[in-house]
C-alpha cells in the first residue's frame, strides 16, 4: 500500500475580519456569474488588496430574493468601515454595470447596527431618478439604466468571520501536487459559509511578514521554496518538490476548521502528496488556531 501523507502536529494561524454576503442575479446563471466574477477581480489578499471575495456557491431560482438565478459571494475585511468602502465600489463597478443583474444583502437578518450602506450609495448614480421601495423591514433602491432598472437593496448585513485558515501541501512533483489541491478546493467548494479567495482556491506565492526591501509588507516565504532548499533555512523534508497553500475565509470557527478538514482529508487520498502543514507566526497574528491534529473538535 502507499504511503499515507505525514500531518504536522502544528497549527494554521488566523486572525478576525468582518464579513458579508451578496446575492447577485440575473437573467440567467451565465450572466450572474460574469458579474460575481467581476465584483470578485483583485480580491485574493488585504496585504495588497481592499477585500478578500469569492464566490461561495451557485443559487437556483427558489434561493434568491427576485426568483431569478442568482451567486452567492462572499466578501471579508479587517473592518467595517473598510468593507462598505470596497464592497459599494465593486459593486458600483462591476455589477451595475452588468447587462439584467441585482444585488441584495444574503445577510438580511443581521442587526441594524452591523450593517452597511450600499445601495444607499448607488442610488446617487439613479441622477434623482432613483425611485426607493420598501418591503417589509428591507429597503431597495431602483435605478434607471439603459436596459430597464438596477435594484439594489440600501444596507447589507455584516457579520464577524475569520481570515487565514489554511493548508500547505507539499509533493514529489508540481504534477501531482496541483492536481491534489485542485481535488481538495472542488471538495471545500461544495461547503456554505467559506471561500477560498486565491485564483482556483490555491497559493503558489506564500508569503512572509516583511522584507529586506523595506517599502515590503509582505515577500515570499524562502523557507518554503524548493529552489531555496540550498540557499536558506528550509522548512522542506527530502523529496518535496512542491508547495501549494490552500487558503480559506470563513463566517466561524466551525466553518473554517470543517473546510479544512474536508481539505486534509482530499489532500491526503491523492497521489505525491507527502505531507500537510499549516502557517502560523507561533500566535502572534492572530487568535484563532486551527491544530491539523485537533480540526474535527472545532467542527
Amino acid at each position: 500500500m502507499p504511503q499515507l501523507p505525514t500531518i504536522d502536529d502544528t497549527f494554521a494561524e488566523a486572525f478576525p475580519m468582518v464579513g458579508t454576503r451578496l446575492i447577485i442575479t440575473a437573467i440567467d446563471l451565465d450572466m450572474a456569474t460574469l458579474a460575481a466574477l467581476e465584483f470578485s477581480g483583485n480580491a485574493s489578499s488585504v496585504i495588497g488588496c481592499d477585500a478578500e471575495i469569492a464566490i461561495e456557491r451557485g443559487l437556483n431560482e427558489s434561493r434568491t430574493p427576485d426568483g431569478r438565478p442568482g451567486i452567492s459571494v462572499l466578501a471579508f475585511a479587517f473592518n467595517k468601515k473598510s468593507l462598505e468602502k470596497a464592497v459599494a465600489s465593486r459593486i458600483g463597478q462591476n455589477v451595475l454595470t452588468c447587462p439584467t443583474t441585482a444585488c441584495y444583502s444574503g445577510l438580511p437578518e443581521a442587526p441594524k447596527d452591523s450593517c452597511i450602506k450600499v445601495g444607499a450609495q448607488l442610488r446617487y448614480f439613479g441622477d434623482g431618478f432613483q425611485i426607493s421601495k420598501k418591503l417589509g423591514t428591507r429597503r431597495y433602491w431602483r435605478m434607471p439604466v439603459m436596459d430597464g432598472e438596477f435594484l439594489c437593496e440600501d444596507v447589507f448585513g455584516t457579520q464577524k468571520g475569520i481570515g487565514g485558515g489554511n493548508l500547505l501541501v507539499c509533493g514529489r512533483s508540481q504534477a501531482e501536487t496541483l492536481a491534489a489541491v485542485r481535488a481538495a478546493a472542488t471538495a471545500i467548494n461544495d461547503l456554505e459559509d467559506v471561500i477560498m479567495p486565491f485564483p482556483a482556491g490555491i497559493v503558489r506565492s506564500g508569503s512572509k511578514v516583511g522584507s529586506k526591501y523595506p517599502q515590503l509588507k509582505a515577500s515570499t516565504n524562502d523557507k518554503w521554496c524548493p529552489t531555496l532548499t540550498g540557499q536558506t533555512e528550509t522548512e522542506l523534508q527530502d523529496g518535496e518538490k512542491c508547495v501549494y497553500e490552500i487558503v480559506i475565509d470563513g463566517f466561524s470557527e466551525s466553518a473554517v476548521a470543517n473546510a479544512m478538514q474536508v481539505g486534509l482529508e482530499t489532500v491526503c487520498a491523492m497521489p505525491g502528496v507527502l505531507r500537510v502543514s499549516a502557517g502560523n507566526y507561533g500566535g502572534k497574528l492572530g487568535p484563532h488556531h486551527f491544530h491539523l491534529h485537533r480540526l474535527k473538535e472545532q467542527i
